[in-house]
């Protein structure tokens, strides 16, 4: 490819030029990725703290559900009385260009939805477990859901960042090289033609 590139000054410093961009382009792109990285991380420590407290209540809301199923018989009737929640919100952050989601939940004060004649303590305490779960759901979604997104964008940067390092700069600086052995080639050729000239010169004035 280099012999493809024709050997003038412009040439050097066009190439030159785009050289000092891809390295520039390298660096902020390994800096982008660092960071990256670092907020994958935090959010990754984050999402095992939620896993390990989530499980907890998810086992104690389905404990209670099966007692207030023991209690009350298949409560289906009953549970298709409560209200559908859309108290879910998404809003995104940008974090190096990428956009993470923030989840936010309005946990509104519905009331019990139920009455009191055919239910009892244990679908109260049931519900509330799973208001718990909803909630804790919601922020679990948020953090992994960033956590995918992050890992997504840190193998993209990768990617390009090993391009240019391993293919592209590795290129320019080749065809740098080239072009200046070729322009260096030229200057030693027009050098000693100079000094033909001026040798032939100096014999014809002598005779």
């Amino acid at each position: 490819m280099n012999q493809q590139v024709f050997p003038t000054k412009g040439n050097l410093i066009a190439t030159k030029k785009t050289l000092s961009l891809s390295t520039m382009g390298f660096d902020l792109l390994d800096r982008k990725r660092n960071i990256l990285i670092r907020e994958m991380m935090l959010l990754i420590d984050k999402s095992k703290l939620l896993r390990r407290e989530i499980d907890g209540t998810y086992e104690r809301a389905y404990r209670a559900l099966q007692r207030a199923n023991m209690t009350l018989g298949v409560i289906e009737n009953i549970a298709q009385a409560v209200p559908v929640d859309d108290g879910v919100k998404i809003h995104f952050r940008s974090v190096m260009g990428v956009d993470i989601p923030i989840v936010s939940y309005e946990d509104k004060e519905w009331g019990l939805s139920y009455g009191f004649l055919d239910t009892n303590s244990q679908l109260d305490y049931a519900y509330r477990c799973f208001r718990q779960v909803k909630k804790m759901t919601v922020l679990l979604a948020e953090v992994e859901n960033s956590v995918f997104k992050l890992a997504t964008a840190i193998v993209k940067t990768q990617r390009r960042a090993n391009a240019l390092k391993n293919v592209v700069i590795p290129r320019l600086e080749a065809t740098t090289k080239f072009i200046t052995d070729s322009l260096e080639e030229k200057e030693r050729e027009e050098f000693s033609r100079l000094k033909v000239i001026k040798a032939t010169k100096t014999k014809n004035i002598d005779q």
